[in-house]
């Protein structure tokens, strides 16, 4: 793991006002909110809490974002009205994690020209936990939000949607509320692979399924991540995930498993995100990723390989078969070349069905079939890291898989 040069600023009259049990303590299986009130202030907290609470904190961690960050901050801060006004209804955190450009200056600028917004860098990052984890541990043990908001710094936000996803929160009774935003994509290589990976996901982990608390399945988006301050305390925070590569997903397993209340959808009207501007980054995150969110990656590999060779592959066998010159059996072999092309207007069909689950753009979804040898080649090298090397690096770290 590489190493990052200690220390932590912390703005003054700060207090840490996050704690959780130790490892291995007992959690109580009871409802959140029942367990929440009765609570007394001190006894689970390793500081007492402030004296008044307000609405909401927004931590967003930063490594290496020069080049999104200001306009992720630009799309927060606009959110400040008079009935809920950022330094006084709502805080806005921003952890630099040790980046070696100008996020630290770009941060540094909001907080000097807005009220309420904090740049603090992370922590020093010990062994065992992974970047992400340790930055927004690092601002959410600090938080003073009644609802905490964990969201990427390639994100953009609608306007009004921190607002609106607290309303949706507490409508429907849940402890965390994550969305998956509209991908913003550019180049061939993202539009025509990113639509296969999400329409994979979407099959994967069903937003409805996810939200019912029925079912054991679960999902959430570190892009877009929100949590009531009770629950997010009760499941142990990020340090609980400390070491996980895949920590949002691993926050909405304990969501469920400690009964908080779990809410996930696509939600294009509050938030889009660009995830990778370049290739190379999104080959280093999506093997970092691929294999844990899906559980066979080596099958889904074989399936998705599969989809290639009948798309492209039925076509030219019924081309030929048209233009066989076997006079005895021409009427044969035609019949056989029509068989292959309805088949392959029914592979093309359902494969069409299956990226429009992505939510992807129809001219996209069009293109997804070029993205089939990238996709297959990205399962199969998340899949021999995780399995084989046991090593995933990302942003200049590298992290036990």
């Amino acid at each position: 793991m590489a190493k990052d040069e200690p220390g932590e600023s912390v703005q003054s009259g700060w207090k840490p006002v996050l704690g959780l049990a130790e490892p291995g303590e007992p959690v109580w299986h009871v409802d959140w909110r029942e367990w929440a009130g009765k609570a007394a202030p001190g006894t689970v907290f390793d500081q007492p809490e402030p004296e008044q609470l307000i609405e909401l904190t927004v931590i967003v961690p930063a490594r290496n974002e020069e080049d999104c960050l200001g306009a992720c901050l630009q799309s927060l801060v606009s959110q400040s009205e008079e009935i809920f006004e950022l330094g006084k209804d709502w805080e806005l955190v921003v952890v630099d994690d040790h980046s070696r450009d100008r996020t630290r200056k770009i941060a540094g600028g909001i907080a000097q020209s807005f009220a309420g917004v904090t740049v603090m860098e992370s922590g020093k990052l010990e062994q065992g936990w992974t970047g992400k984890a340790n930055a927004v541990w690092t601002a959410a043990r600090k938080a003073r939000g009644r609802w905490l908001l964990f969201t990427d710094a390639d994100t953009v936000h609608e306007p009004g949607d921190l607002r609106r996803a607290i309303h949706e929160a507490e409508r429907h009774k849940v402890g965390m509320l994550s969305y998956s935003p509209r991908q913003i994509v550019s180049g061939l290589a993202q539009r025509t692979l990113m639509p296969l990976v999400f329409s994979e996901l979407a099959l994967a982990y069903p937003p409805a399924k996810v939200s019912d608390p029925a079912q054991r399945i679960a999902a959430a988006n570190g892009q877009f991540l929100l949590i009531e301050r009770e629950a997010y305390r009760r499941i142990g925070g990020h340090a609980s995930v400390a070491d996980k590569v895949l920590e949002d997903v691993e926050l909405a397993f304990l969501a469920k498993r400690r009964r908080v209340g779990l809410r996930f959808r696509y939600a294009a009207d509050a938030v889009a995100v660009r995830m990778y501007r370049s290739t190379s980054a999104m080959v280093e995150g999506w093997s970092k990723n691929l294999a844990l969110l899906f559980n066979n990656a080596l099958m889904l590999a074989f399936w998705r390989a599969l989809d290639f060779l009948l798309l492209f592959g039925l076509p030219v066998l019924a081309f030929e078969l048209w233009n066989a010159k076997l006079a005895a059996r021409s009427l044969e072999w035609l019949g056989a070349g029509w068989i292959l092309a309805l088949l392959w207007v029914r592979t093309l069909v359902r494969f069409y069905a299956r990226a429009a689950k992505s939510n992807f753009r129809f001219k996209d979804c069009v293109l997804a079939p070029l993205g089939l040898p990238l996709f297959v080649a990205l399962l199969y090298r998340s899949w021999f890291q995780h399995r084989v090397l046991k090593r995933v690096s990302w942003k200049g770290r590298s992290y036990a898989a």
